[in-house]
Order: structure tokens, then C-alpha cells, then sequence
């Protein structure tokens, strides 16, 4: 992409000497300055990935992205602004945010809330959801992953893993796979770290295979969880469905994601 940069005239104002000879008037010449930034590189098959999702281009226009899940205690709201990733999970027992600088939550029962899990569980479903054009984000890094056999269907892999210091959890790894002829994603895999008591490196597994187009871009409908066995996924366990989806090129104001008087800043 490039950036075009002007440079600006200086008006520089006449200095009087002793015999009050004035200086001739000097300008600078106004030049044009390009500076070339370089694009993004992605791997192959996952920008054909992108392209077959409405394209990364697309998805990097957009400013917020706002949707739905129906839980059996009702509906839980997500809002994000993509650019700052400031977030907001609103659900009829809590209230989760980030403010673009610290999670923080609201307790809206009477029982006891285990408020640390805050900052792991703002931008969770997001995460989930905004698959597979999160993988885009800046401090991953892509290799190839061995191809997922599942009834019969293999579908090829991209493992992402993550520079450390980002997120709250670099640790974590991921693999896309896509579906072969048509290049639209199929499966997630990707560890848990933030569970105590579970297998830090063992893939658990989400399949994608209902999909919805808002705004140029193919995003999900459904979301099946799996089990999972020696990083393969087994027998569905549950389906997420997603409504009320909208994604634009405009940013919610921050205050939308301002900490509540009641709620708390997690720690």
C-alpha cells in the first residue's frame, strides 16, 4: 500500500536587521514524498482461505462487528470494535468488557462469580466467530499442518501459532482446515490453556460448515463442538448458532465499552 505523504510549506516571516535591511523572503519547495509500505504477506492456501470468505481486504474494512448466540438462559449479546478490539459480552447473569486497556466485569446474580476468567472470556466467542479472518492478525506465525481424515475426507491443515507477548495466551496453537475443492474453512483445532486441570497441547475441535453471508463476507452460522482423541475430533457434543449478525465500517463509540459504576476491573 502507499502512503502519500505531503510535505508542507514553511512561510518563513521577514527579520528586520540594525539598518533595517530586510532579508529577501525564502520558501522551501513543497516535494512529494512516497513512502512504500509493504503488504501483508500471507501463505497461499490461506489467503484462497480468505478469498473464499468474501477476501481479507473486505474483512479489513470493517470497524465493528456485532452478534447473537441463543443459550438455553437466554440470548448473550457480542460487540467488538475490530481496530482497538475493545469488547463487550452481555448476557442476563453478567456483564463482560475491555476498554481497550483492562477487562472487566458485572456480576448480575446473587451467587458467587468467579471474576478472574474475565479476561480470558471478553473477546473468547469473538475469537471463534470472526474464524477464519482472525488469523490474520498481527504476531502469528503459519506452517503447515498434517492434513485432518475425517468420514472419509481429508482436509489440509495450517497451524498458527503466536509471537510471545501476544495475547493473554501465546501459548495457544491453532489449525485451520479447508475444505479441498472449495477452499472455504471446515474445521478449527486449537488447545485450551486457560482450563486448569486439561491437557494444555491436545486439539480440541469445532466444525464450520454452515455459513451466511453479511456484508460481503461469509461468516458463521453454526458452530459444532466435537470431542476429541489423540487430535482427532470424534462424536458433536453441541451447536451454537448465530443471529442478528452485523458487521460495518463504522466504530462503536468507546463508551460502549466503558466499565459499568458496579462493575469491576479484573486484576
Amino acid at each position: 500500500m502507499k502512503n502519500y505523504i505531503f510535505a508542507i510549506t514553511l512561510l518563513f516571516a521577514f527579520s528586520a536587521c540594525k539598518k533595517n535591511n530586510a532579508k529577501p523572503e525564502t520558501t522551501e519547495s513543497v516535494e512529494e514524498v512516497v513512502v512504500e509500505t509493504p503488504a501483508v504477506s500471507y501463505p497461499e492456501n490461506l489467503t484462497k482461505v480468505f478469498d473464499a470468505h468474501g477476501g481479507i481486504d473486505t474483512w479489513k474494512s470493517m470497524k465493528s462487528l456485532v452478534f447473537t448466540m441463543e443459550k438455553p438462559d437466554g440470548k448473550e449479546v457480542i460487540t467488538t470494535n475490530l481496530m482497538s478490539r475493545e469488547a463487550l459480552v452481555d448476557n442476563s447473569k453478567e456483564s463482560i468488557g475491555f476498554d481497550g486497556e483492562k477487562a472487566w466485569f458485572l456480576n448480575k446474580t446473587e451467587g458467587e462469580y468467579n471474576g478472574k476468567m474475565a479476561k480470558f472470556k471478553y473477546n473468547l466467542m469473538f475469537y471463534f466467530y470472526a474464524m477464519p479472518f482472525i488469523l490474520s492478525d498481527d504476531g502469528i506465525n503459519y506452517a503447515e499442518a498434517e492434513p485432518l481424515v475425517f468420514e472419509g475426507v481429508t482436509y489440509p491443515g495450517i497451524q498458527v501459532t503466536y509471537d510471545a507477548g501476544v495475547g493473554e495466551t501465546p501459548e495457544d496453537r491453532y489449525v485451520l482446515y479447508y475444505n479441498p475443492t472449495t477452499y472455504q474453512m471446515e474445521w478449527l483445532g486449537y488447545t485450551v490453556s486457560f482450563v486448569p486441570g486439561i491437557d494444555k497441547k491436545e486439539l480440541h475441535f469445532r466444525r464450520y460448515s454452515n455459513w451466511q453471508k453479511v456484508n460481503g463476507l461469509l461468516l458463521p452460522k453454526t458452530s459444532v463442538n466435537y470431542g476429541f482423541k489423540d487430535d482427532k475430533p470424534t462424536e458433536v457434543t453441541k451447536s451454537t448458532d448465530f443471529i442478528d449478525v452485523q458487521i460495518t465500517k463504522i466504530a462503536l463509540p468507546s463508551s460502549t465499552f466503558a466499565k459499568p459504576e458496579k462493575g469491576e476491573f479484573v486484576n
